[in-house]
C-alpha cells in the first residue's frame, strides 16, 4: 500500500509541476507576442498626433492621448507578467543567508532611492541565518520593504520595523515587516497576492499590484510562504516564512 501511495503522490507532483510549467510558458508567450501589436498601436497613434494634430479638435487629441497612455500602461502590465513567468523558471540555489546583513542592505538601498523621506527604520539586531536563495530573497525583500515605504508616504515619520520570531512549524522563522502606513481593508485580503491585485486606487499609490504576487512566487520556490495582516489606516504586517 505504501508503494502505491508513494507512486500516486509522485504522479500528482509530476502532473502539478507540468501544469505549472505550461502556465509559465503560456504567460511568457502571451507577454511576448502581445508586444508587437502594442508597439504598432503606440507608433501609429503618435504618427496621427504628429501629422494631423493641428487639424484635430481638442477632444480627438484627448482620445489619442488616452490610446497612447493606455497602450503604455498595457506594456507595463506585460512586463509584470513576464517577470512572474521568469521568477517561476529561475534556478533556485538554497544556502545559508544571514538575514541581518541582507535586510540592512535592502533598507539602505531603498533609503538612498528616497532621500527626501523621513523614515524610522527599526531593524532588530538578532535576525537569524536562514536557508534561502540569496538573490531571490533579496528581490522579495525589495518588494515587501518597498511596499512598506510606499504605503507609509502619508506618515511623518514613517516607521518600518523588521523583526523575526520562530514560525509555527519547527525549522521555520517568520520575518516580519510592520509599518505604520495606510493599511488596507481586511475584506480585500484575497486580492493582495493575486497578479495585478490592488487594494488602493492607482491615483493614491502607483504601481501595478504585482509585488506581493511575485513575492509569493519567490517564497513558494524556496519552500517558504508569505502572509499579511492589515487594517484600514492602521498599518500592515507582512510575514515571510523561511527555513532555518
Amino acid at each position: 500500500m505504501a508503494d502505491a501511495s508513494d507512486a500516486r503522490i509522485a504522479a500528482l507532483e509530476a502532473e502539478l509541476a507540468a501544469q505549472r510549467e505550461a502556465m509559465q510558458a503560456f504567460t511568457a508567450t502571451v507577454s511576448h507576442d502581445l508586444r508587437a501589436p502594442l508597439r504598432h498601436i503606440v507608433s501609429f497613434a503618435r504618427l496621427v498626433q504628429e501629422d494631423a494634430g493641428p487639424q484635430l479638435g481638442a477632444e480627438v487629441q484627448g482620445f489619442l492621448s488616452t490610446i497612447t497612455d493606455s497602450a503604455r500602461h498595457l506594456g507595463v502590465l506585460l512586463d509584470g507578467l513576464a517577470e512572474l513567468a521568469r521568477v517561476g523558471t529561475l534556478p533556485v540555489a538554497l544556502g545559508p543567508v544571514p538575514l541581518q546583513a541582507l535586510v540592512q542592505g535592502v533598507c539602505a538601498e531603498l533609503a538612498e532611492q528616497h532621500p527626501g523621506r523621513a523614515v524610522n527604520w527599526r531593524i532588530a539586531s538578532d535576525l537569524p541565518v536562514v536557508q534561502a536563495d540569496a538573490a531571490l530573497l533579496r528581490q522579495a525583500l525589495l518588494y515587501v520593504l518597498g511596499n512598506a515605504l510606499k504605503f507609509t508616504a502619508p506618515r511623518t515619520p514613517a516607521v518600518i520595523t523588521v523583526t523575526a520570531q520562530p514560525g509555527e512549524s519547527d525549522g521555520f522563522f517568520a520575518l516580519q515587516v510592520r509599518d505604520n502606513g495606510v493599511g488596507y481593508n481586511p475584506a480585500m485580503q484575497d486580492r493582495l497576492f493575486q497578479a495585478f491585485g490592488r487594494v488602493h486606487s492607482p491615483r493614491e499609490f502607483g504601481g501595478i499590484g504585482m509585488g506581493l504576487a511575485l513575492t509569493r512566487k519567490i517564497m513558494q520556490r524556496m519552500g517558504g510562504a508569505v502572509d499579511s495582516e492589515g487594517v484600514v489606516d492602521g498599518g500592515c504586517c507582512v510575514k515571510l516564512l523561511l527555513k532555518t
